[in-house]
């Protein structure tokens, strides 16, 4: 005989149908946390060929493919490094006095293959998500000396850049062990990547920027953007992308995911806005690449904070990225060097503002508990002093091992491309390509 399913036996069986996954060994994945870390890994990713596009499109016509072979280099370079060793420095065990860290179950993720974190996700699903972030901050770097660098010095470049410099800050800023993670109360803050992605790669960039020297025929011959509408369109993809950085950043699918998500729009269209006025009171006209930039501005400064400011904050950050940004772009000009695609200006700047600047706007509940966990007193100079000292510490490092590093790859397999290669460009020297299928134009 059927029997009736009851309105209670319905639900229970919703429920049953719908709990999350429970392995062998006991662990639970959180089917809800893991389906939304998969698509922010997925967006960040995407945020990759969305850099390729935005930077192609402002070099010459002669050099749009090498530059955006840059972006996707990375993707298979450190693609393969990091599940090969670059998780294992990062996240392993600090070894060499908290220098690095190593866990040799890590190598080829070997060890992981069962694991469960306490979040909920397979750890494959955090490795991946971690990996984008390595991947997507050398490719920043490649905006600072486009046009100029051969194909293997540049490859050779991201390869030792990613194991020296930021499978190293990686750990210091990220891993439960770390040296800047255990300052202060509560270490310092980094929610998504402001110190370990922005201020290294830019540094780094400024530094192999005025390494190699700037472009033939710069700054007196113009060198206009081949493609503004690429452009703009790559601005868009990391726009959406970014949302999977900050917010993807919280490993949860609760109530700090939808605060980062939300500061995160907040603050690009703050820098974006901003940037527009800027231009408006200097020049009477608002450009194109000045609102992508305020975009970029915005999202780079918000990148530390998203996770510890509420809205009103997301609006000051994001604006005074801009401002300083602008100023950065301003002293390059006048200065005369040569970070082409303003990796520096723009990343490594945004980068020390949002890192500095979101002090200011902590949410109470965050200092309230910081002040506990130092026990009784944490005033906002004290974490401020905590977010210098992290940033003071991520310049020096990432600038004397980036110069050490362009040193040697210069005087081995050359970095500078020769001047029949750059005058040339690089799509048909390194790569025997057009990019447009056309003579080149420029």
């Amino acid at each position: 005989m059927v029997k009736k399913l009851t309105a209670a036996g319905f639900l229970l069986l919703l429920v049953i149908s719908s709990a999350d996954t429970v392995w062998a060994s006991g662990e639970v994945t959180d089917s809800g946390t893991t389906a939304w870390m998969l698509t922010a890994t997925t967006l960040v990713l995407l945020m990759v060929p969305g850099l390729a596009m935005f930077y192609g499109g402002l070099v010459r016509t002669k050099n749009v493919l090498g530059t955006m072979m840059h972006s996707f280099a990375a993707m298979v370079i450190i693609g393969v490094l990091w599940p090969t060793i670059g998780y294992a420095l990062s996240f392993g065990q600090g070894v060499l006095g908290g220098l690095v860290g190593w866990n040799p179950d890590y190598v080829l993720l070997r060890g992981i293959d069962e694991s469960i974190l306490d979040s909920g996700i397979p750890e494959y699903v955090f490795a991946m998500f971690q990996g984008k972030f390595a991947i997507i901050a050398p490719a920043l770097i490649a905006g600072a000396f486009a046009e100029r660098v051969s194909f293997r010095g540049y490859v050779l470049f991201i390869a030792l850049w990613s194991i020296m410099v930021y499978s190293p800050i990686c750990h210091w800023v990220w891993a439960e062990d770390g040296f800047l993670f255990n300052m202060g109360p509560a270490g310092a803050i980094d929610f998504a990547g402001g110190t370990v992605v922005h201020i290294s790669s830019g540094v780094s960039a400024l530094v192999a920027a005025l390494f190699l020297g700037a472009r033939r025929g710069y700054p007196k011959n113009v060198m206009h953007p081949n493609n503004l509408v690429m452009t703009l369109i790559g601005a868009g993809l990391l726009w959406v992308g970014w949302f999977g950085f900050n917010a993807g950043s919280a490993v949860a699918s609760d109530l700090d995911t939808g605060r980062a998500l939300t500061v995160t729009q907040v603050a690009a269209a703050a820098g974006a806005f901003a940037w527009i006025i800027i231009e408006a009171v200097l020049y009477k006209k608002a450009t194109s690449l000045g609102l992508v930039s305020g975009i970029l501005a915005g999202l780079v400064a918000i990148t530390p904070a998203a996770g510890v400011v509420q809205p009103g904050g997301a609006i000051v950050i994001g604006a005074a990225a801009s401002l300083f940004c602008f100023l950065a772009i301003q002293v390059k000009n006048r200065a005369g060097y040569d970070d082409s695609l303003d990796a520096f200006g723009i990343h490594g700047i945004g980068g020390i503002v949002g890192a500095l600047t979101l002090t200011f706007f902590i949410r109470d509940s965050w200092m309230t508990e910081a002040a506990i966990a130092a026990g009784g007193a944490w005033s906002i100079w004290d974490q401020l002093g905590v977010q210098a000292a992290a940033v003071g510490i991520t310049i020096v490092y990432a600038a004397v091992v980036t110069i050490i590093l362009v040193f040697a790859i210069e005087k081995t397999v050359g970095f500078r491309l020769n001047e029949t290669g750059e005058m040339t460009g690089l799509d048909q020297s390194l790569h025997g390509e057009h990019g447009y299928g056309l003579i080149n134009l420029n």
